[in-house]
């Protein structure tokens, strides 16, 4: 019942902002919507949730200050401390087991404030900002207002203040044209979200990847390829759905938030993939990880070093354990033996061949697939069987999870590509052909926002239909667990 009220809630306050920002030019005033609907929304889930916010929001806006006036690393410290040391107490202390003393162990049962690893990072990308000596002057209504910003504060996309605080205090009204482009990115994501709660359950009640992970006691090495591939799907298709809910919501209101996903599947190398995966994020590592330790030593070693430490700071992020450090790793690894692997091309002066393409599309996708397993396994006996079953050639004969599921995978992952070339044909057609010499292919290209909503509103009636009669429950957005 918490999830429908919030959800009522959301859909209520949204529409009253867009309503609002459509009409009002004051920037105070709009200012003042937006605020106050994103704390009214942050609060409707936990209100001591909304203390550990304005703690951080009024402790980060005082090193800000500091910051603006003195730009040292003194105060930087000071602030990244703060703020790792609350990501910690919160999202990484109750992680561990303590057995020391009753204090220590009440850790254990703290809950997770909502959103609390995207906000951290960005109040610490302000106050790297800050220390760079950009020009920010916010108040602290506009860096509230930036750090609890409802469509973006529960799981992202990591925004900046640079982009963000000249979009606060614009006194232009949000365009009919950029609603409606915030209403279709909407739709986008939830059908999107509803294909992962889809993947997640199966076409039949526990045959997905949830049960293939959880109950499942015995793995093929084609079992194991099936689950690699299937979770990423399930995740892209969750994280992506919700992505382009958040990035249609901030748009209907005027705002423009980062993008995170690029279409991932399509990359050809792993540098690729980590520029179209999570962007935000991605770019902020980079940004604000990498780069800083890059420069510490002008060693080609130390470079790849510091690349590797960042994908395992990546990991971290997500969670405190042996497998995400394993997976962080692991990207790492993949990212410097792809550097490695152009240093070599350009050593050797080699001009890749068109059979090289679909060659390394092939080899990214597997290599990124297999760290999937360490990313969802429930242990590292669990990952290390599985890992071991690709390893195996004679358990490909066999397979031990329903054969649903590989029906499932192949044809969500087959649809989402022809869907993609679709869109990009469609694209093409409708922009490219005027109306006088248009064949019946541009004429359909050029009425598709007719015909679509209609397919769209079939396709999302399956999909619920589907997953409604397996009693699933209201699914929850797998990100928001990390």
């Amino acid at each position: 019942m918490d999830v429908f009220f919030q959800t009522g809630c959301y859909v209520l306050l949204f529409l009253v902002c867009v309503v609002a920002l459509a009409k009002v030019r004051s920037r105070s005033v709009r200012q003042t919507f937006l605020l106050t609907s994103s704390v009214v929304l942050y609060l409707t889930w936990q209100p001591w949730f909304g203390a550990v916010l304005f703690t951080s929001i009024v402790i980060n806006f005082c090193f800000g200050k500091w910051l603006r006036r003195n730009p040292h690393w003194v105060p930087l410290s000071l602030g990244i401390l703060f703020n790792l040391s609350l990501l910690s107490v919160f999202k990484y202390l109750p992680q561990t087991r303590f057995n020391i003393s009753p204090i220590l162990a009440a850790f254990g049962n703290l809950a997770l404030p909502l959103g609390i690893s995207f906000w951290t990072f960005q109040a610490m990308s302000y106050l790297f900002d800050l220390y760079r000596e950009e020009y920010l002057d916010a108040t602290l209504a506009e860096f509230a207002l930036y750090m609890v910003f409802f469509p973006v504060t529960i799981s992202g996309p990591v925004c900046r203040m640079p982009d963000m605080l000249p979009q606060f205090r614009s006194d232009e009204t949000t365009p009919r044209s950029e609603i409606l482009l915030g209403l279709r990115r909407i739709a986008i994501g939830v059908f999107m979200m509803e294909l992962g709660k889809l993947l997640g359950q199966g076409i039949l009640a526990g045959d997905g990847i949830v049960s293939g992970f959880d109950r499942a006691t015995r793995w093929s090495g084609t079992d194991a390829w099936c689950l690699a591939f299937g979770y990423g799907l399930q995740l892209f298709f969750d994280f992506a759905g919700y992505t382009h809910i958040a990035v249609g919501a901030a748009k209907a209101l005027g705002i423009t938030v980062p993008e995170n996903f690029e279409r991932p599947f399509a990359s050809t190398n792993p540098s690729q993939f980590w520029t179209r995966w999570h962007m935000s994020l991605s770019f902020w590592i980079r940004d604000y990880v990498f780069f800083p330790l890059a420069t510490l030593r002008r060693e080609m070693w130390w470079r790849h070093f510091a690349l590797a430490l960042s994908m395992v700071a990546f990991g971290l992020w997500h969670k405190a354990s042996l497998l995400f450090l394993i997976w962080g790793g692991y990207q790492g690894l993949l990212l410097v033996g792809h550097r490695l692997l152009q240093q070599v091309e350009r050593r050797l002066a080699w001009q890749p061949q068109k059979l090289w393409t679909p060659l390394s599309w092939l080899a990214t996708a597997a290599l990124i697939s297999l760290g999937w397993i360490l990313f969802r396994a429930n242990s590292p006996g669990q990952a290390r069987e599985m890992l071991g079953a690709v390893a195996q050639p004679v358990t490909y004969g066999s397979h031990f999870l329903s054969s649903s599921l590989y029906v499932l995978v192949g044809i969500l992952g087959g649809g989402y590509a022809a869907v993609l070339v679709v869109a990009d044909a469609l694209e093409r057609l409708g922009a490219g052909v005027s109306a006088e010499n248009a064949g019946i292919w541009s004429l359909i290209a050029r009425s598709r926002w007719f015909w679509l909503p209609t397919v769209y509103a079939l396709a999302l009636l399956v999909v619920l239909m589907i997953t409604l009669t397996q009693q699933g429950g209201v699914g929850q957005m797998m990100y928001r667990s990390f």
